[in-house]
């Protein structure tokens, strides 16, 4: 068996009385989910989400360290991968899609997510973001 480990965000923002969430659509799936990638050596949790996020949507955030989710799923055959995921609020909100991964970016109003997200794991975690962010001042 073999184990990944990667890292990611719910990156929202407030807009117009609003809070939205931002999502991004892989090229190779086609389904909506939330910015992640591989931990890179060295690197803390933390700063492979910030990290990741910008390289995919060169968005910069501020992470949440309190909110702290993981989704445990099956890639492929032999192969178990967890996904930690923090809240992290978007410094800038001009969006920029990495060409070689990301076919489209969006932000949806954080209780439309459900709607959009593919997967049951991520409209879990969206579900506790939005309880998360709702207690935030």
């Amino acid at each position: 068996m073999t184990y990944e480990k990667s890292c990611g965000g719910i990156v929202y923002r407030k807009f117009h009385g609003n809070t939205e969430i931002l999502l991004i659509k892989h090229i190779k799936s086609g389904y909506w989910s939330f910015p992640k990638g591989h931990i890179e050596n060295g690197e803390t949790e933390e700063e492979t989400a910030r990290r990741e996020i910008k390289e995919e949507t060169d968005i910069d955030v501020y992470i949440d360290a309190g909110f702290r989710e993981v989704a445990t799923y099956s890639p492929k055959k032999d192969t178990m991968k967890n996904v930690v995921y923090f809240v992290a609020r978007a410094r800038n909100y001009d969006y920029k899609p990495q060409p070689q991964e990301i076919a489209d970016i969006k932000w949806v109003e954080i209780g439309q997510a459900q709607n959009i997200l593919a997967y049951d794991n991520d409209k879990l975690i969206a579900s506790k973001a939005k309880s998360f962010i709702a207690l935030m001042k």
